[in-house]
């Protein structure tokens, strides 16, 4: 196990050094809304498999992945549409026992933020670019669970964040 998380470690500093090196830096559109999103120039397959290394080297379970590119894709010839939204898109979404349950010890009722999710998708009109993005959580109860929601945050966020370094 040691091994294994000291090589990502070392995977993803070398990652951020060469982004760095290289004058690559994603975009992020955080703000103080609800959604922060990142981009990436990189392939939606090669982001996918980084969100998903970055979820299970820190130990998780991939409870489900959502294909809402497909679904729409699907469905909207059912409903008459003609806009391709997206060229592809995926939620993944996995929970952490550890975070989680801090989470709902603060409040119970924060278990409609349970499971947490990132979504990784490109626009039609962006073929170029893959974001992902992710639900800033929210108290059920405000005031009641800042520390725990912030923890769900900061996992939320460093997961994106090894994924772009990858």
């Amino acid at each position: 196990m040691k091994d294994k998380k000291s090589s990502m470690i070392l995977r993803l500093t070398m990652g951020i050094l060469m982004m760095l090196a290289l004058g690559l830096a994603p975009v992020v559109s955080a703000g103080d809304g609800p959604i922060v999103r990142y981009s990436t120039q990189d392939r939606f397959e090669s982001v996918r498999e980084s969100v998903e290394l970055a979820i299970t080297g820190r130990g998780m379970v991939i409870s489900s992945v959502s294909h809402v590119g497909e679904m729409l894709e699907r469905t909207g010839k059912d409903l008459g549409a003609t806009r391709q939204v997206y060229r592809q898109a995926e939620i993944v979404e996995f929970c952490s026992a550890a975070v989680s349950r801090r989470m709902m010890e603060a409040d119970p009722h924060n278990i409609v933020s349970c499971p947490f999710s990132i979504a990784i998708y490109v626009l039609s009109e962006e073929p170029d670019t893959v974001y992902l993005a992710y639900r800033r959580p929210v108290s059920a109860t405000p005031g009641k669970s800042e520390e725990a929601l912030r923890a769900v945050e900061e996992l939320l966020d460093g997961i994106v964040q090894d994924a772009l370094a990858f």
